[in-house]
This record gives C-alpha cells, sequence and structure tokens, in this order.
C-alpha cells in the first residue's frame, strides 16, 4: 500500500490510498517450504497486500492491517495542522479504530499463522538435512549458494517478515519482537535437539564440557577462528606467542593421557559430521542475521520514543530479552557444534595411533609403505575434508582439521616411551608414517603446510637420533636442548636399539645436561 500526499494552496490536503501488487519471489528451498504448507497456488502469485499478505492465508486480515500505517501518517499530519490543543482530537476516530483492530484481532491471528509457520519450517524431514551440493568449494552468500539448512533459512525469512511488519507499525514493535523471540526460542530448542542427536554419549561431546579441556580450548591460537560472541573479541583470548607451545601441549597431553579410545564412543557416522559442520555455519549466518534484526529494532524502539517525548503515547513495554542474546545463543552453539568436530578430528588420530603401542618396530627389511593404520587414518581425513568442504568456510575446516597434526606429532613422540627396542627398519617406518601423514594434511587448502611440516619433522628429527652414537647424541642435547623435554631425551637412551651402546651413566650425564 502506498499513500500520495499533495498539499496545494487551491486544492488543500489531499491524501490517496491504493494497494499495490505485491510479489515475492526468493529463489530457495527454505522458503519454498514454508510457502507450500501455507499457500497451494504456489510461490510467485500476483497478491494484493503489504508484505506478508502474499503468503499467508486469511488475507483479508492483513490487507486491513496494512492501512495502518496511513493511517497514522494521515492523523500525525492532520494532528501538526491543528492548534496544539485540538492535536490528540485526531486519533480519537480512525487511528483508534484501526489500533484495536490491530491490537485485539490482527496480532493474535498473525501469532497463530506464524507459529504454524515455524512449525512447519522446522519439523519437515528437509529441514535439518545437509542439502546435496554440487559445489565443491563453500561460498558465503546464500544467494551464490551458501548450503543453509532449509529449515533456519525458513525461520530466518519469517522472522525478517514479522520486524517487517514492527518497522511499519512502531507503536506494536515490542510485541512484534516478542514475536520473534517466541520463534527463535522454539527454533533453538529444535536445533540444540538436532546437535544432542548427534553428540549424545560421544567422548568428544563430553570433553568439551570439562572444565580444564574447555578452559585451554578456549585460550588455545586455534579459538581466534571461532565465531565471536557478541560484544567479545577471540583476539583477547589467544595467548601469547610464547605460551602457544604450552597451551598446545597441555592440551594435547590430557587428550594423549585418556584411556585408549574404543570405537564406539566416537561419531563414526560421517553423515552426523556433516550435519553438525551445515547445523555450524547455518547458526551462525541465522546469528548474524538476528543481530542486524536486532539493530533495526533498535531504531524503531527509538523513534517510539521519540514520538513519546513529544507527547505521543503510541508506545508499548521493551521485550524483556533483547534480541542480541537469542543472537549470541545461536553463536555458542555453533560454536559447540565447531569444538566437537575438532576434538571429534583429534579422538579419531588417537584412536589411529594408539595401535603403535602394540606394533614391533623390529622389521627385518624396508616394508616402503606407512602403516595401515596411518592409510586408514588418511583416508578418513581425506574424506571427511571433502565432505565437509562445501558447508564450512575455509577458516573453520582449518579449525577442525588443524588439531590433527600436533596430536600425531605428540602421540609418535610419546610411544617411545612405551616401547623397548626398536631398530633403523623401524625408525625409517616411523619416520615414513610422519611424511605420509604429512602431505595428507597439507593437501587440505585451509591448513597451513608449513606448520604442519614444522611439527611433524621433529617427529623425523627425534626418531633419527636413535640412529647416533651416545656421544654424538650427547652432544646434539647440549646445543638443542630445549628441542624436547627431559623425559623426552631419557626415552632415547631408555630404548634399546640394535648395535648401540650407551654407557651405564648415561642418564646422570643427559641430566647435567638439562635444565631443572
Amino acid at each position: 500500500m502506498v499513500m500520495g500526499c499533495r498539499d496545494g494552496s487551491e486544492d488543500g490536503l489531499t491524501f490517496a490510498f491504493r494497494f499495490t501488487d505485491a510479489t515475492i519471489s526468493i529463489p530457495n528451498q527454505g522458503v519454498d517450504l514454508v510457502r507450500q504448507g501455507w499457500s497451494r497456488r504456489g510461490p510467485n502469485v500476483l497478491q494484493e497486500g503489504y508484505g506478508s499478505a502474499s503468503v499467508l492465508p486469511e488475507q483479508g486480515i492483513y490487507l486491513a492491517a496494512s492501512i495502518y500505517r496511513p493511517v497514522l501518517q494521515f492523523t500525525d499530519k492532520v494532528a501538526s495542522m491543528l492548534p496544539t490543543k485540538y492535536s490528540q482530537l485526531g486519533n480519537d476516530g480512525l487511528l483508534a479504530f484501526v489500533e484495536n483492530f490491530v491490537k485485539d484481532h490482527f496480532l493474535p491471528t498473525m501469532f497463530v499463522d506464524y507459529r504454524k509457520g515455524v512449525q512447519q519450517a522446522i519439523s519437515s524431514p528437509a529441514a535439518f538435512r545437509p542439502r546435496a551440493h554440487s559445489i565443491a568449494a563453500y561460498v558465503p552468500s546464500v544467494e551464490k549458494g551458501r548450503p543453509v539448512l532449509q529449515g533456519l533459512l525458513a525461520i530466518d525469512f519469517l522472522a525478517k517478515e514479522v520486524i517487517g511488519w514492527a518497522q511499519a507499525m512502531p507503536k506494536f514493535a515490542a510485541d512484534l519482537v516478542k514475536y520473534v523471540q517466541t520463534f527463535l526460542e522454539r527454533t533453538y530448542e529444535r536445533c540444540r535437539t538436532s546437535y544432542m542427536e548427534a553428540v549424545l554419549e560421544k567422548q568428544s561431546y563430553m570433553l568439551i564440557g570439562r572444565y580444564d579441556i574447555e578452559k585451554l580450548m578456549r585460550i588455545e591460537p586455534a579459538s581466534a577462528s571461532l565465531p565471536n560472541a557478541i560484544g567479545q573479541s577471540n583476539i583477547q583470548n589467544t595467548v601469547a606467542d610464547t605460551e602457544t607451545v604450552e597451551v598446545e601441549s597441555e592440551l594435547s597431553e590430557l587428550l594423549l593421557s585418556l584411556p585408549p579410545i574404543r570405537q564406539e564412543n566416537l561419531i563414526r557416522d560421517d553423515n552426523k559430521l556433516v550435519l553438525l559442520a551445515s547445523l555450524s555455519d547455518s547458526l551462525e549466518y541465522v546469528a548474524d542475521s538476528i543481530e542486524r534484526l536486532g539493530q533495526a529494532t533498535f531504531r524503531v524502539s527509538n523513534q517510539v520514543e521519540e514520538h513519546s517525548k513529544h507527547g505521543n503515547t503510541r508506545s508499548s513495554s521493551k521485550p524483556t530479552r533483547d534480541l542480541a542474546s537469542f543472537a549470541d545463543e545461536y553463536r555458542k552453539l555453533a560454536i559447540d557444534c565447531l569444538k566437537v568436530l575438532r576434538v571429534e578430528m583429534q579422538l579419531e588420530t588417537i584412536f589411529h595411533m594408539q595401535e603403535m603401542r602394540s606394533r614391533e618396530y623390529l622389521d627385518d627389511q624396508d616394508a616402503e609403505e606407512p602403516d595401515d593404520f596411518i592409510i586408514s587414518l588418511i583416508a578418513q581425513i581425506t574424506r571427511r575434508d571433502e565432505e565437509m568442504a562445501p558447508f564450512v568456510a575455509a577458516v573453520k575446516r582449518n579449525y577442525i582439521f588443524g588439531g590433527i597434526c600436533i596430536i600425531a606429532a605428540n602421540a609418535s613422540i610419546k610411544v617411545l616411551g612405551d616401547m623397548k627396542s626398536i631398530n633403523l627398519f623401524g625408525v625409517q617406518q616411523i619416520c615414513r608414517n610422519s611424511i605420509a601423514l604429512e602431505q595428507a594434511l597439507a593437501a587440505i587448502p585451509s591448513i597451513e603446510s608449513e606448520a604442519v611440516r614444522q611439527r611433524l619433522d621433529r617427529v623425523r628429527t627425534y626418531y633419527e637420533l636413535l640412529n647416533m652414537p651416545f656421544e654424538a647424541l650427547l652432544a646434539f642435547i647440549t646445543e638443542h636442548d630445549y628441542l624436547f623435554t627431559p623425559a623426552e631425551y631419557v626415552n632415547l637412551l631408555k630404548v634399546q636399539v640394535p648395535g648401540r651402546e650407551i654407557p651405564p651413566d648415561a642418564q646422570d650425564r643427559v641430566s647435567e645436561i638439562l635444565p631443572h
């Protein structure tokens, strides 16, 4: 609906009201899903009305409500032309009737209609099913194919519709925002349910809730790539470069000290992992949208307050919560999805690497191929990266898969303490394993290949020290006393290497060199 105003000296003040055809055409499956539940006539039927009238049933009540804005502008204009003592008289007739109609009939009907739409959006079997994607790479724009879950995309569309009504009817903005908050609460619970179905009773989910692990994950450098909560900055949560290794090592040590990982405690269904990745990105998309809607409602609230200052009583109570708090909740759940995925990949790495404990590295010939558990781990990493690639941005993929390297490197070094003996071919085999893993991780575009190379090169350096005579090893320790921990250097002396002689006082001599 539009209103025309012509103010001429001869003709006086003239207002013209007319309905304009409104066509809503948003090419998205999520929105189409909602529309099909509301109207069987299809999404592109020309209909008269204001905003939502083109997609909602009982269009008459929406058409009637759409005259509120022109009436409001008309009465405000009339009031501005009258003397102050008569300015309120214009509000006692037509405007009062329209406001009562909106309050008593339109808002209750609207709430029921949108509640039905929300229920259809989040209960559809396709609502939380990641869409099949032909694009191999992630795109950040919905218009260009960002695969936001259909249910959440539909909810975002509905929320924008209601906020549009709030902007058109400032007096009732608070009530309409409360409607949006109700919808967002129900949708959040549905998202939470979908999340729990994927992670329930899985070790990664339980670990991210442990205080010691949660604290370290919050301050480790990788957390800088997580979405920010409102008013917070992940830069503040990161640690200085000098502490980076300590934080990563402490977190790695906690994970490696867990009891042996059992297969049933891992998320073995790749579809659930893809769902978590897609859910995280979709939640972040909706959170960003909610923030923008919150800014729009804030401007409307300011307009209402400004009217009140000038003696206009058109105002309503503010919602007990602002939309920003809902955006924060959605974003926190998105972060939990990413944390589960990161820890899950680290636990999968430990699950495969723990086979080194039962493996004897005393081969009598060069195997020429990595160990089977390394081949299996590499295949799994490659497959999952390809499956998640369309659903998460590169920086999030780096977060998910970036924790594998340090776990694999530290597990390879730590396992030497459990070995009784190892020969030259065994050393070569472990080095071959690290090279294969380095190549696989470096092939993931989002992962920093130089960091991977440095960590796994450290593994090769460590095991190659086993080929040195004791005096040469002692000289190396003297020059590189901080390269490995004292316990790691001592393990080099404890393990038996055929052909290598270690003097009885070897550990004492090494202890004298190492810092205390």
